[in-house]
């Protein structure tokens, strides 16, 4: 059995000392922001894939589902939250220099945010926002479920619009959407989310 350290505080109190608590290390991730060709983000990750089968990091492309009305019929729909953009996950101690021209050798590449001579991991609040959607809010980002006050603001109770309320430029109730403004680097993009309406707690 272990013996018990003892030790006068400040206040000439004597008090036992605790051992020390180890915490699990985390070994923590870098994400790098990857601009390509809008409307072909599935497309350029389909063969990214395909040509370097080698080449195993995370790769993610959050997108958003929308139910659309077109001539009276309900179509579902899913399109980019980032337009434009995929993400990738590295560990810290991984150099995306290493690995960068298998990336932009594969058709559909633009550029690294910042640039191709800058390449930098996404940091502050831009890294917040995009861990936001792939990890909260998972691929396919789907409805919020929210309320509204007696001021007839919106609270949202669950769902990917949880934390971004103060993002939040237009409501449609009749549709069911709001419209949200991200910004990433020097982009901006307005973006709507569905919700459905619940009755307050």
């Amino acid at each position: 059995m272990p013996q018990k350290v003892y030790a006068f505080t400040r206040q000439n109190k004597l008090t036992e000392l605790k051992p020390p608590v180890f915490l699990s290390i985390i070994n923590p991730m870098n994400y790098y922001a990857l601009q390509v060709k809008t409307k072909s983000e599935e497309k350029y990750i389909k063969l990214f894939r395909a040509l370097h089968p080698e080449i195993t990091v995370p790769i993610y492309f959050p997108q958003r589902a929308l139910v659309i009305r077109r001539r009276g019929a309900v179509v579902n729909s899913k399109s980019a939250i980032f337009p434009g953009y995929i993400f990738v996950e590295l560990e810290e101690t991984e150099d995306i220099c290493r690995c960068q021209w298998v990336f932009r050798k594969t058709p559909g590449f633009f550029r690294f945010l910042r640039s191709n001579q800058n390449i930098c991991p996404l940091t502050d609040r831009d890294l917040e926002l995009v861990l936001h959607f792939i990890k909260k809010a998972g691929p396919i980002a789907g409805k919020s479920q929210v309320y509204f006050d007696e001021n007839s603001r919106i609270v949202v109770k669950e769902g990917p619009l949880m934390g971004l309320e103060g993002k939040i430029i237009k409501v449609d109730k009749r549709k069911g959407r709001v419209k949200i403004k991200l910004d990433i680097y020097d982009d901006s993009f307005a973006i709507d989310l569905a919700f459905e309406v619940i009755e307050p707690a």
